[in-house]
């Protein structure tokens, strides 16, 4: 019988030391040292957005923040996070940083290999317009997990634009890890739109947020059928997800809830639709028709 499909997620619900970007990150990796001992069996460590950047809460946030926290990727925040990887022998998604490049600051996610590799960088594509001034990225992002499955990246703002989710599923996602840094009113809208993404593109979706007073917490565990399997209060909390592969597979094949073969059906027949805002056409996922 072959092995089933799966990966145990850990996502932190925290908030790092304001303003003191060395403390913050120290406490990350302390934290991940324990989750290494403790959780049995964890493969995956994944943080909110902009942790690493040791960010206040918004209202004390001052103006050029992203400039002077930015770093190279990689770089030796990179390799460092790697060093770390390689210790406890995880996957890392340490949030996202602000990285530097020469036409300016983009809000990045970056991901690690448990032999300690940088394997995946993910600039943002739908900053959080206007009070979010990071450049936008041009392309989604993926990567695999030999013996698992394939993961999806997205950040926060990302959400509100199906395209994104859309585009990760055609490039054989089949979980989607949504990091966030919400503190506003709107974090019932961003579940509501984080279980839609869930249910039209079958895929699993953990969503991490900030806790308190960064942010408001409420980070989510989202199965291919948009069931909320859980969700988090506000304080710092550890959200885990047993991610079933087989489970998407499954749910793709016979329908979401027995019923709606999405992902199968738009391969089949949404070539034949006139959709200009994608260039004409859509394509059909690799190997599909």
């Amino acid at each position: 019988m072959n092995e089933r499909r799966s990966l145990l997620v850990a996502g932190l619900q925290t908030a790092g030391i304001p303003n003191d970007l060395e403390g913050t990150l120290g406490e990350f990796e302390q934290r991940v040292r324990s989750l290494a001992s403790m959780l049995d069996g964890a493969q995956l460590v994944v943080a909110p957005e902009l942790h690493l950047m040791a960010l206040p809460p918004m209202l004390a946030e001052r103006d050029g923040t992203a400039a002077d926290r930015a770093v190279e990727i990689p770089g030796q925040l990179t390799e460092r996070l790697g060093a770390l990887a390689r210790e406890t022998g995880l996957w890392l998604v340490p949030g996202t940083v602000y990285e530097r490049a020469d036409e300016g600051v983009y809000n990045t996610a970056v991901v690690l290999s448990p032999e300690g590799e940088l394997v995946a960088t993910y600039r943002k594509c739908f900053p959080w317009q206007p009070y979010e001034t990071s450049l936008p990225g041009s392309e989604v992002v993926g990567f695999e997990i030999e013996g698992a499955g394939r993961l999806g990246l997205a950040i926060c703002h990302d959400g509100v634009f199906p395209e994104v989710f859309r585009q990760l599923t055609w490039d054989g996602a089949e979980a989607i890890l949504q990091v966030s840094l919400t503190g506003t009113s709107d974090r019932d809208a961003e579940i509501v739109v984080a279980r839609a993404n869930a249910i039209v593109n079958q895929v699993y979706l953990v969503n991490v947020n900030a806790a308190a007073p960064v942010g408001n917490g409420r980070s989510v565990i989202v199965n291919p059928e948009g069931t909320v399997s859980y969700e988090a209060g506000a304080a710092e909390e550890v959200v885990t997800a047993l991610i079933d592969f087989d489970a998407v597979a499954l749910v793709r094949e016979r329908g979401s809830f027995g019923l709606n073969r999405l992902v199968d059906q738009l391969d089949r027949h949404g070539a034949e639709l006139d959709l200009p805002m994608y260039g004409g056409r859509y394509r059909p996922r690799p190997g599909k028709r």
